[in-house]
C-alpha cells in the first residue's frame, strides 16, 4: 500500500504502484505509471492519476475526489468497481487543464518517458484517458462544466395536456396540486 491514509502532498512514482495505491487518500495529489488491485479504494479527497494499466476494484467506496486514468488499450473499464462512482472521459475545460497540469509536474519532478509521449501528442491522447468520481463530486467544474441553465424537472401534465415545469427548489401551488 502506498499513500494509505494521506491527507495531502504532492507524490510522484516513475513507475508503477503495487496493490491499494491511495486507498483512504483525503488529500494527496498523486501520480503513478500503473497499479495493482484497489487503486483509490475508499477515497475521499485528492486527486489520483495513473499512467499505465490498473488492477481490479479501482475505486471501490470511494466518496471524493477525482481519478483520472490512460487507458490506451480499452481494458480499463472492466476494472473499475461501478457501485458508486461514476466514469466518464475528461469532458470539461477544466478537468483538462487539472490533469494536463498534474502531468506536466509528474514530467518536470521525474523525467517520465511516458508523461513526455503523452504531453506531446496531448489532443489525440486526450480522448484515452477516463475520470472517475463519487456522486459526491458531480458538481465539481473538472467532472461537470456549468452551463448557466436553471434545472427544470418534469412534474406534472397540465390539465390541458401541456407538461408543466418547476425550477429545482421551486413549491407547488395549490392550483397545481389539485387533481
Amino acid at each position: 500500500a502506498c499513500l494509505y491514509g494521506a491527507t495531502g502532498g504532492d507524490f510522484h512514482a516513475n513507475g508503477r504502484a503495487g496493490e491499494r495505491f491511495c486507498v483512504r487518500n483525503s488529500g494527496a495529489y498523486a501520480v503513478a505509471e500503473g497499479t495493482g488491485d484497489h487503486c483509490c479504494e475508499y477515497m475521499t479527497g485528492g486527486v489520483v492519476v495513473v499512467l499505465g494499466t490498473v488492477g481490479r476494484n479501482v475505486g471501490a467506496g470511494m466518496t471524493g475526489g477525482i481519478g483520472y486514468f490512460y487507458d490506451k488499450d480499452g481494458g480499463f473499464k472492466e476494472r473499475v468497481n461501478p457501485e458508486i462512482v461514476k466514469m466518464q472521459r475528461v469532458t470539461t475545460g477544466a478537468g483538462q487543464d487539472q490533469l494536463k497540469h498534474i502531468i506536466e509536474r509528474h514530467f518536470e519532478k521525474t523525467g517520465s518517458e511516458k508523461a513526455e509521449e503523452i504531453l506531446n501528442n496531448w489532443d489525440d491522447e486526450i480522448g484515452n484517458f477516463w475520470q472517475i468520481y463519487p456522486p459526491s463530486e458531480g458538481q465539481n467544474p473538472v467532472v461537470k462544466d456549468a452551463d448557466g441553465v436553471d434545472q427544470l424537472r418534469v412534474s406534472a401534465a397540465a390539465p390541458d395536456g401541456e407538461m408543466c415545469f418547476l425550477p429545482v427548489g421551486g413549491d407547488l401551488n395549490p392550483d397545481q396540486t389539485a387533481r
